[in-house]
């Protein structure tokens, strides 16, 4: 592994990390509650997944991860969710 992936690697870790921070402090304060930044959790999630979207397309312009085979793992975990969760249910 050369020192570009794996700092490309390291980052997109510290981005989940975040996305997993922000969901958490949701449950504890809140959706709409402000962050201590000073906008709401909701916002900051957004901000985070955002961080993580730029990662993973990072990763793709690198040859990493290619888009189709990308499709076709959200496909397959929509088709897990609606069996084995509620989400999709009317």
């Amino acid at each position: 592994m050369n020192s570009k992936l794996q700092e490309t690697l390291i980052i997109t870790q510290e981005e989940c990390a975040e996305v997993i921070q922000e969901i958490s402090k949701i449950f504890r304060f809140g959706i709409e509650n402000l962050h201590k930044s000073g906008i709401t959790h909701n916002q900051k999630l957004t901000q985070e997944i955002g961080d993580l979207l730029c990662m993973i397309d990072i990763l793709k312009d690198q040859g990493v991860i290619l888009q189709e085979e990308l499709e076709i793992a959200k496909q397959n975990k929509i088709n897990k969710l609606k069996v084995w969760s509620k989400i999709y249910e009317s």
